[in-house]
Parts: structure tokens; C-alpha cells; sequence
């Protein structure tokens, strides 16, 4: 296991740990936790894989206190820095939550740097209404965090939420900058995508594990996978069963480890 750092194109301070070797996947965890939210699934993936665990800017050891520095574009250019980092041409790219919405954005604008998707709950795709809706809901969630810590900040959130995120979430927080994630919450400003049928131009095989909650609809999991030219839809839904995140690796590694397997064969570039 190696730590390694590495810098933003804005001069951001990134961090990621390595684990592995073979063809690349990084997995993006969700918004709330850091990159140990993914450990457990890394562990069911690196006997065959090189598997990278980043810190996503604003969480973990990624600190950033800048709201003006949150944006989509910007995780997605924080992601490409990472593979030119460790000298890697393309990768799969696996997400929970916000890391799913990067994973879309970042397969739409780089489709050559993209070799396949993994979702884990997709976030929400509002119209104009339930956008507003939601940019209220995260300043509400900013402002309670920079009164009176992250964890009231989470507290009347994480009872809607599956039981797996409130365990990922309460496990950051010591490690969580409070600043920082007040910071990351101005993501609910920028727009990820104005409709599922702008998933219709991403072309890489995508797996979708659905979410059950509002803010990860089972429906839009459903409709995501039928939009996207290659995607699937998984049969483990992101549910009140799943209560730890070595629940969540145990319950999403299988598919996800037939998915890569099936996948391979499109694999044409080299490893690092």
C-alpha cells in the first residue's frame, strides 16, 4: 500500500492511496466520508487489480476551505491529474454518490480516459424546482456545519439516508476538516446534468447499483442504465440491509468484480 500526493491544477493539495497492480480502477467515494469508505471494496478487488482510493477535494486529508473551488469541472480535472500522476493513460472508474456523478462527467468529457463505470447510487437528477430545492438544502446543511460542527450538520440528514452512509459518514468526521466540508456543500450550485438523456452520449460500459433513498432514486438508477448506450443495471440495490461499509463491498464486490471480467477483453492499454 502506498500513500502518494500530488497537486491540482488550481495548486489544491490531492492525496490518494495505491494498493494493487494490474489494469486501474479508482474508486471515488461519496460526499460525507473519505477515501477509507472504499478500503473494504478495494480489498475484494486487489488480487486482480491496480486499485486507487483518492480523497476527493473538500473530504478526508483534501482539504480545501474555497467554495468558489467546487465544481464539477473541477473534480473532473482532479481525477485526470490523478491518472497523469501515476502515468495512467485510461481506468475504470467506480463511484458512490458524489464519486458517481464525477464518474458520469468525468466519462462524458473524456471517453479515452474512461474504460468502463461503476455506480454506486446514482445522485439525483433534478429538474429547475427540485435543483433550487436542493441548493437549499446544502447551504441549510453548510450552515449548521460552520455553527455547530460536522456532525450536527449530519444529524437531521443521515435518518433518511441507508444505514451504510450514516456508518461511512460518522467514521470521517475525525478526520474531516470542518471548513473544508462546509466548502464542498457550494457543489450544489453547479449543475451535473439538466436531464438523464444527457447520460445518452456516455458510451463506456457502465454498471448502475441502485440506490433507495430520494436523494439516490431506484427509479433514476433504473432509468440511467437504460439511457447509457452500454449501461447495466445491478441486481444489489443500495439499501437498509447494507449497514457498514464491509457490508457494501461484500454486497456490491461480486458484481462488480463479473462486471470488469466481462469488460477486459475491450482493455487495450497497458498497465503501469
Amino acid at each position: 500500500m502506498a500513500e502518494i500526493s500530488y497537486q491540482a491544477a488550481d495548486g489544491c493539495a490531492l492525496h490518494a492511496t495505491v494498493i494493487g497492480e494490474g489494469q486501474a480502477v479508482v474508486l471515488l467515494h461519496a460526499g460525507g466520508p473519505d477515501r477509507m469508505s472504499m478500503l473494504p471494496l478495494a480489498e475484494r478487488l486487489v488480487d486482480d487489480y491496480l486499485v486507487v482510493l483518492p480523497d476527493l477535494r473538500g473530504y478526508g486529508r483534501a482539504v480545501c476551505r474555497d467554495p468558489a473551488r467546487f465544481t464539477w469541472d473541477q473534480y473532473v480535472e482532479d481525477v485526470i491529474r490523478l491518472l497523469d500522476h501515476i502515468g495512467l493513460p485510461s481506468a475504470v472508474l467506480a463511484g458512490a454518490g458524489l464519486g458517481s456523478t464525477i464518474t458520469l462527467r468525468a466519462a462524458a468529457a473524456h471517453p479515452d480516459r474512461v474504460r468502463a463505470a461503476v455506480l454506486i447510487g446514482v445522485e439525483d437528477i433534478e429538474d429547475d424546482e427540485a435543483k433550487e430545492a436542493e441548493i437549499r438544502f446544502l447551504d441549510q446543511f453548510a450552515a449548521r456545519v460552520a455553527a455547530e460542527g460536522i456532525e450536527a450538520g449530519w444529524e437531521p440528514i443521515l435518518a433518511g439516508l441507508p444505514p451504510v452512509v450514516g456508518a461511512m459518514v460518522r467514521d470521517a468526521i475525525p478526520r474531516s476538516d470542518p471548513s473544508s466540508i462546509v466548502a464542498a456543500a457550494a457543489i450544489g450550485h453547479d449543475r451535473s446534468f439538466r436531464s438523464v438523456g444527457e447520460l445518452a452520449t456516455i458510451a463506456v460500459p457502465t454498471l448502475v447499483f441502485p440506490g433507495t433513498d430520494p436523494r439516490h432514486p431506484t427509479a433514476l438508477a433504473e432509468e440511467a442504465a437504460s439511457t447509457l448506450p452500454d449501461g447495466q443495471l445491478a441486481m444489489v440495490p443500495i439499501g437498509d440491509d447494507l449497514r457498514t461499509a464491509e457490508d457494501l463491498a461484500r454486497a456490491v464486490a461480486p458484481e462488480v468484480r463479473a462486471f470488469l471480467r466481462a469488460d477486459r477483453h475491450s482493455w487495450n492499454c497497458p498497465s503501469p
